[in-house]
């Protein structure tokens, strides 16, 4: 291995330290104290000089082993970040322009026993401009990222993280340095280099085997013969093979018949089963050379993306079947955990990874815009159930065609496709995020008579090679060309559809911050939302690392900056002043913290109506619309600290989305919305049998702890994995029936109650905006604090109902097990699950408390 210490030095050499690698150059340059916090205040526009430099990694090693003993001696990048010339001992070896490419030199002839190797890398940014300016043919837009994200341009002409030159959600850091392992490689006669296991399900046998590919490097100049067993002991399943391998890099795919008369225990997503994974032992005996032990984890599951007619709906259907049944998926959208990607450790991924989980989430989107993400991502996804769309790594753009760009995204798919295909939480690979909706949509303003050369080059990408390639490799899953797409409509219209987000087809991203986002009739329709959202600021505690007090407003120059979407903060205030009053403190820094929690309220609710809109559409046809199978809202984590649309901060702590998400994606959920006067109540379930439930149906005047009525409708039947209609009663009889009562001066809140303890979350439906509510008071809200084991417990008391009760300790690690709720009895119990060490007293000393009231 070559991790470790290298020195790395500057352009002209005034710049000189030590690095760790895998690691960056703004990581290095932060650990040895020469820079701050990149993250800090305006530091991402203030460090732009690092990515303008061209940095160069060295260091000397020695060879441990006999170099005249080996046949074949490789140098080899997992990732090189990303466009560099590899030199060993001041012999260029070659030249890396990929940052998802594996690199592999031979150094046979260049290695001795004491070396120095090379790494010198070329601005990310200058490479960019200098391939747009080479580029002869059309041009490729767009050129630059809107002035508000403070970016770089040309970010199109170069394979590296597309968000690297900023986003609406994130700074532009681009990144240079070896961001993944290194490592020197020896061998004789032959050497795996990957290999991968897939299962089928063979119906007409049904049984399950297991496709094991090797590729090999065959190094001896005859072919290499030998044994290979494949051994699989909790399935009693066992074979042997004998293979020749021939000269030269080539492959073996060996078909292993599962023992008929053990039982497969399938690996099934969060909510719907057992994620069981089989220990599996590859052995290789070659007549020539040392034996191979491959230890790996099988799982067996089958996908299939189902795209069929619907009675009484024009269109198809979309949605996904794991093994053999069709599963509502509920997730988020995952973006890349940090600009600097050395510093994503196994820690963070589980930590983020394990919040979607708790969210009662089942998949994840890997966006386009980022990275393919590390192996251990998907090891842990593998584990607790996510499962994954995987795009490809191109987004929101217009790309080139020319040899080397088609040959270099070849080999990153064809690498990155063999690298994950065993991973079975991967049900799907995508080839970009929005880009048949550009073309389609027109964003780039193209001329008209140019559109055909630039439908010609999308095909090229992503159907003639991205496409060709996935397939060659990997038969085991679906591949759409783009999201969001017509899925085979688009495929009929030559893949491009005349409009991607027609609901009656594939999947829709969909986003309007104009519209009253409590209103569900503004919602599509579709078949399966991918991408949809809206933003709120992070915690104070959160923005308090990055910032310093003058910077502590909803207006000053650095709340700007870190906002990226043209407009962005005053969209946030307009939809809170929609239903909510707007803080009018007169301390700016009360005033502040009050706008931020506002704006996680506002989101929680809007993403709360426009997710319940997706779940209750699953069952139903209405106008041609419906059997809405996905809701992936935008997006899950952060990059940084700024606001975004995601439910999760930099860091992990949750936003108050993220604990409605636990609620609004539980495996039984009661949905109420208005239409023409009636209130409807849906009763969602995943589950996978039906069940005779009762509805408890409650009204509150807001001025009261006392219900002033209560309504249990029993023998209500929620009906497996499906949506239906439970409850409906027009308003004006209930508040009739609810003397007293107006749409201002109540609240409905309900929930389903079965045997065995199985039991809804309790929701809750506003009949008026909360600013016109009649008879909220300001609360007295006390917390008492004590520890069991590892959690610790908190008591909460109120004098009278409270909307949106939030519990924040700051900096302390951890989540709670329910936040952001309308408490409408007295006292609440509320756990929280420590990430670190902490106390009562710590605890106790952090707590903030808030309700809606406490905005003044």
């Amino acid at each position: 291995s070559l991790r470790g210490s290298w020195r790395l030095r500057s352009g002209n050499g005034s710049v000189s330290l030590r690095a760790e690698v895998p690691g960056c150059v703004h990581t290095a340059l932060l650990c040895r104290g020469l820079i701050q916090d990149p993250y800090y205040r305006f530091n991402d526009v203030m460090y732009r000089w690092i990515s303008l430099d061209n940095w160069t990694y060295s260091r000397t090693f020695k060879t441990a082993f006999d170099v005249r003993k080996w046949q074949k001696v490789n140098l080899v990048f997992e990732g090189v970040d990303t466009v560099a010339q590899i030199l060993l001992n001041n012999v260029t070896l070659g030249r890396t322009d990929n940052m998802f490419n594996r690199y592999s030199f031979d150094i046979t002839s260049v290695i001795q026993e004491v070396n120095f190797v090379e790494v010198r890398f070329l601005s990310a940014v200058s490479y960019a401009a200098e391939q747009s300016r080479c580029h002869k043919a059309h041009s490729i837009p767009p050129a630059c990222p809107p002035p508000v994200q403070k970016g770089e341009c040309h970010v199109n002409f170069i394979r590296k993280e597309q968000c690297s030159f900023s986003w609406d959600w994130g700074p532009s850091f681009p990144t240079q340095g070896i961001w993944k392992d290194v490592r020197i490689e020896a061998y004789n006669h032959y050497h795996l280099i990957y290999f991968s296991l897939t299962p089928f399900f063979v119906k007409s046998t049904q049984q399950w085997c297991l496709e094991v590919e090797s590729v090999f490097d065959v190094v001896s100049s005859k072919p290499v013969a030998g044994l290979v067993t494949v051994n699989i002991p909790k399935l009693q399943t066992q074979q042997t093979f004998s293979v020749k391998l021939q000269p030269g890099e080539g492959s073996i795919v060996l078909l292993v018949n599962i023992n008929k008369s053990s039982a497969v225990e399938a690996w099934w997503p969060n909510g719907h089963g057992k994620q069981t994974g089989y220990n599996i032992t590859t052995t290789f005996m070659m007549e020539a050379g040392c034996q191979i032990e491959k230890y790996s984890k099988v799982y067996f599951r089958t996908v299939e993306l189902v795209q069929e007619p619907i009675p009484g709906s024009p269109g198809l259907s979309f949605y996904f079947r794991i093994n053999g049944r069709p599963i509502f998926i509920k997730g988020s959208n995952w973006i890349p955990a940090d600009s600097f990607q050395d510093r994503v450790t196994y820690d963070t991924l589980r930590l983020l990874l394990k919040s979607a989980a708790d969210a009662n989430m089942n998949a994840l989107r890997v966006w386009g815009g980022g990275v393919y993400e590390q192996d251990e991502f998907y090891d842990i996804c593998d584990e607790i159930g996510i499962m994954i769309w995987q795009d490809f790594m191109f987004a929101c753009a217009l790309y080139p065609t020319n040899q080397n760009y088609l040959e270099s995204v070849r080999a990153e798919v064809s690498h990155q496709v063999r690298r994950l295909k065993s991973h079975p939480s991967i049900i799907l690979w995508s080839g970009n995020n929005e880009n048949e909706a550009a073309l389609a949509n027109n964003w780039f303003s193209l001329p008209s008579a140019d559109i055909g050369a630039y439908i010609k080059d999308y095909v090229t990408l992503y159907v003639k090679n991205i496409r060709e390639v996935v397939l060659s490799e990997d038969k085991s899953r679906p591949f759409v060309a783009s999201s969001p797409t017509n899925g085979l409509e688009s495929v009929k219209e030559g893949w491009l559809s005349r409009d991607p987000y027609d609901t009656h087809y594939g999947d829709t991203h969909f986003y309007d911050y104009n519209s009253d986002c409590w209103n569900w009739t503004v919602y599509p329709k579709t078949r399966f939302a991918s991408e949809y959202g809206f933003q709120s600021w992070p915690s104070f505690s959160t923005i308090e690392k990055v910032s310093s007090p003058e910077d502590w407003s909803y207006t000053s120059n650095f709340s700007l900056h870190r906002q990226h979407h043209e407009g962005g903060n005053i969209q946030m205030l307009q939809e809170i002043g929609r239903h909510f009053n707007l803080p009018q403190s007169p301390d700016p820094v009360k005033q502040f913290k009050d706008m931020i929690y506002l704006t996680q309220v506002m989101q929680a609710q809007c993403i709360k109506t426009e997710t319940e809109f997706y779940r209750f559409s699953q069952s139903e046809i209405i106008n041609g619309e419906g059997h809405t199978m996905g809701a992936l809202y935008w997006q899950l984590n952060d990059i940084w600290q700024a606001p975004s649309w995601a439910s999760l901060e930099y860091g992990g702590k949750w936003k108050l989305l993220h604990y409605f998400a636990q609620n609004f994606f539980a495996p039984l959920l009661p949905v109420a919305y208005e239409d023409k006067g009636m209130l409807h109540i849906y009763g969602v379930s995943d589950l996978h049998v039906d069940h005779k439930l009762t509805l408890r149906v409650v009204v509150h005047a807001w001025r009261s702890l006392e219900p002033v009525c209560t309504l249990a409708k029993e023998g209500v039947t929620v009906k497996a994995q499906s949506a239906v209609p439970i409850y409906k009663e027009s308003i004006s009889d209930l508040l009739e029936r609810c003397r007293n009562c107006t749409r201002k001066s109540c609240v409905i809140t309900f929930c389903l109650v079965g045997e065995d303890g199985l039991q809804s979350p309790t929701n809750h439906y506003f009949l008026s905006s909360l600013k016109d509510a009649v008879g909220l008071e300001k609360t007295q809200l006390s917390a008492s604090v004590s520890q069991q084991d590892d959690l610790y417990i908190f008591i909460l008391q109120t004098t009278a109902i409270a909307p949106f009760v939030s519990l924040d300790v700051g900096r302390i690690k951890g989540r709670f097990s329910d936040n952001g709720f309308l408490m409408t009895e007295k006292k609440k119990m509320v756990v929280f699950y420590p990430w670190e060490p902490t106390s009562v007293e710590e605890l106790e000393s952090s707590l903030i408390l808030t309700s809606l009231l406490d905005v003044v």
